[in-house]
C-alpha cells in the first residue's frame, strides 16, 4: 500500500512538472517567435533614451518624458548585452519575464507550497504574454514587478530574521520599482504597511517597529535620492523635476473622475475576458483562502497586495491595457492558492481525482492561448503589430529610419513632428528637440503653449537635415481646444526651408506605399501618411 501511495505521489509530481514544461515551453516559443515585432511608442521612447545613455547622453537632455528613468537604464543594460536591435530588446524582455516567473514560483512556494508556486508561475506566464495587456511589448510595468517581487520575498524573510539589513534591502528593491515607474510607490506603501502590521502582530516594541519602518522607508527613498543627486551634479535636475513632477501632475489631472469608471470597466473587460478561466480561479482562490482557517492569513496578504496593485492602476485614471500587468502578480498567486486548495481536497482519494486540479489548470491556461492562436502562432511579427496597432506606423517606422540613416551622417540631427520616438532609435540619429512626443503639446494643460514654442525654437536652432511630419490622429491626439501654433509654424517653416524627399502612404492596415526621392504629385488613394522633408542646400 505504501509503495502505491509513493508511486501515485511521484506520478502526481511528474504531472505538475510535465504541465509546467509544456506551458513554459509554449510561452517561450511564442515570445521567441515574436522577438522581431516592431517597437511601439513606449518601447521606442525607452530604446532611444537607453541608446542615448549608452552614448553618454543623460536622460531628459534629448528625450523628454514624465516617467522616472529606471526603465531607460534597464533598456540601456539590455541593449549593452543583447544589442541595439528590436530582437535584442525583446530578448531582454524574455529574460525579465522568465526571472519574474521564477520569483513568483518562489513567492507562491513560500506563502503556500510548491503546487501553488508552480500554478502561479504558469498563470503569470500565460497572462503576461497576452495581447490583452500588450504583454509582448517591453513596457515599464514588466520592469516594475521584478524588483517588487524581490522586495516582497525579502520582506517575508524579515519575519524570522534578526538583522535590519534585509529590511533595508527589501526597501531598496521596492525603491527600484518606483524608479521604473512612479505608480510603483503603492507597492512600496504596501510593503511599509505590511512590515509595521506584522511587527505589531509579533508584539515588537513601538520604538523597534518605528525603527524598522524607518529603515525600510530609507531603502525605498535611496534609489530616487541617488538619481536626483546624480542629475543635479550633471545639470539636468531642473528638467527632470519639471517633467516627472510638474508636468506629470498636470497630466494626471486631465481625466475627470466622472469618466474613470467607464474607462476602467472598458479596459478591465478587455483584460479579464481574454483570460477569464485564470481570473475565475483567482476569485475561487480568494474565497477558498479566506474560508479556510490555515490559509486565511495568506489570503488576506494577497488581497491587500491586490488592493495596492489596483491602486497602482489609478493615477490619472487612464487605465491603459498594459497597466494591468501590475495586477497580474496578485491574480496569478490567487489562482495558485485555488489550485493548491483543490489539490488538498484530493488527498487520500483515487489517483484520477488527484489529477483533476492539473486538468483544471491545464484548461485555464490553454484557453487564452487558443483564443489568441492567430496572433501567437500564425501572424508574422509585422502582421502581429498591425493586428494590435492598425492605425499606427510602427512597421513603417523601420523603413523610414533606414532611409534616414542612409542619407545622413552621425552628426546630422532629425526631428519628428509627431509621437514616433522609435524612428530616432532605429535611425541612430539624435533628435533636434527633446520633444519626442507631441501629445503634451495638444493637451488642455497650462504648459502646452510653452511646450510648442520651445519645440519650435529647438528645431529652428538645430535646423535638422530631415523633418518627418506624421499626419496621423493617434500620433498627436489633437483636441478641439488644442493650440494650433505648431501646425501653422510647420507649414510655413517646411515650405521655406525644406523639400519633400519621401512620402509614406498607409492606404490600409495591410497596405503601405513608399515613395522615396521621386514623390508623386498625387496618389490614387490617400490614407494616413508621413511626409519626409529634407533641408534645402
Amino acid at each position: 500500500m505504501t509503495h502505491k501511495i509513493d508511486d501515485s505521489c511521484k506520478g502526481l509530481r511528474a504531472g505538475w512538472w510535465i504541465l509546467a514544461v509544456i506551458v513554459f515551453g509554449v510561452v517561450i516559443t511564442i515570445r521567441t517567435r515574436l522577438l522581431g515585432i516592431p517597437l511601439e511608442r513606449d518601447e521606442g521612447e525607452y530604446a532611444y533614451a537607453g541608446q542615448l545613455i549608452l552614448q553618454g547622453v543623460p536622460p531628459y537632455t534629448l528625450a523628454y518624458n514624465m516617467k522616472f528613468p529606471g526603465t531607460y537604464a534597464a533598456y540601456a543594460a539590455i541593449m549593452s548585452i543583447f544589442g541595439q536591435t528590436i530582437t535584442g530588446i525583446h530578448l531582454g524582455l524574455l529574460v525579465v519575464n522568465t526571472a519574474t516567473i521564477i520569483l513568483i514560483f518562489l513567492l507562491g512556494r513560500r506563502l503556500v507550497n510548491s503546487v501553488a508556486g508552480l500554478a502561479a508561475g504558469m498563470s503569470y506566464a500565460v497572462l503576461s504574454v497576452s495581447p490583452s495587456v500588450l504583454g509582448f511589448a517591453g513596457h515599464a510595468t514588466h520592469f516594475v514587478l521584478l524588483p517588487v517581487l524581490g522586495g516582497t520575498l525579502l520582506l517575508l524573510k524579515t519575519t524570522d530574521c534578526r538583522p535590519f539589513g534585509l529590511v533595508f534591502a527589501s526597501g531598496m528593491l521596492f525603491g527600484l520599482g518606483v524608479l521604473m515607474k512612479q505608480p510603483a510607490v503603492f507597492f512600496a506603501l504596501f510593503g511599509a504597511i505590511y512590515l509595521a502590521s506584522n511587527d505589531l502582530h509579533r508584539r515588537f516594541r513601538p520604538e523597534r517597529i518605528f525603527l524598522r519602518t524607518l529603515i525600510f522607508s530609507a531603502g525605498v527613498i535611496l534609489p530616487l535620492g541617488i538619481t536626483c543627486l546624480l542629475f543635479w551634479r550633471i545639470g539636468v535636475f531642473e528638467r527632470f523635476w519639471f517633467w516627472t513632477i510638474d508636468y506629470a501632475r498636470q497630466y494626471g489631472s486631465l481625466v475627470p473622475f466622472s469618466q474613470a469608471p467607464r474607462i476602467f470597466f472598458y479596459s478591465a473587460k478587455e483584460v479579464t475576458v481574454a483570460g477569464w478561466p485564470i481570473w475565475t480561479l483567482a476569485g475561487v482562490g480568494l474565497v477558498a483562502g479566506l474560508w479556510a482557517q490555515r490559509t486565511r492569513a495568506i489570503a488576506v496578504f494577497l488581497l491587500a497586495f491586490l488592493f495596492f496593485s489596483a491602486l497602482a492602476l489609478c493615477p490619472g485614471f487612464y487605465f491603459r491595457l498594459h497597466y494591468f500587468v501590475l495586477v497580474l502578480l496578485a491574480v496569478s498567486l490567487l489562482a495558485g492558492v485555488a489550485i493548491s486548495r483543490l489539490s488538498d481536497l484530493g488527498v487520500n482519494r483515487s489517483i484520477i481525482v488527484r489529477f483533476i486540479p492539473i486538468l483544471i489548470l491545464g484548461f485555464a491556461l490553454a484557453w487564452p492561448i487558443l483564443a489568441e492562436r492567430k496572433f501567437f502562432f500564425e501572424a508574422s511579427p509585422a502582421e502581429a503589430s498591425r493586428i494590435i496597432y492598425p492605425e499606427s506606423p510602427f512597421v513603417e517606422s523601420i523603413r523610414i529610419a533606414e532611409y534616414l540613416r542612409e542619407h545622413t551622417t552621425r552628426n546630422d540631427t532629425i526631428a519628428v513632428l509627431g509621437s514616433e520616438p522609435q524612428i530616432y532609435f532605429y535611425s541612430g540619429r539624435h533628435s533636434a528637440t527633446g520633444y519626442i512626443y507631441t501629445y503634451g503639446l495638444m493637451e488642455p494643460q497650462k504648459y502646452a503653449s510653452q511646450m510648442q514654442q520651445e519645440m519650435i525654437r529647438d528645431i529652428e536652432r538645430a535646423h535638422p537635415k530631415f523633418l518627418i511630419s506624421v499626419v496621423m490622429p493617434d500620433s498627436w491626439l489633437q483636441r478641439p481646444e488644442s493650440e494650433r501654433l505648431i501646425f501653422t509654424w510647420a507649414n510655413e517653416y517646411t515650405a521655406q526651408n525644406y523639400t519633400v524627399a519621401g512620402f509614406v502612404n498607409m492606404v490600409a492596415p495591410d497596405k503601405t506605399d513608399y515613395y522615396f526621392g521621386d514623390v508623386p504629385q498625387s496618389v490614387p488613394q490617400l490614407g494616413k501618411y508621413i511626409l519626409i522633408y529634407q533641408r534645402k542646400s
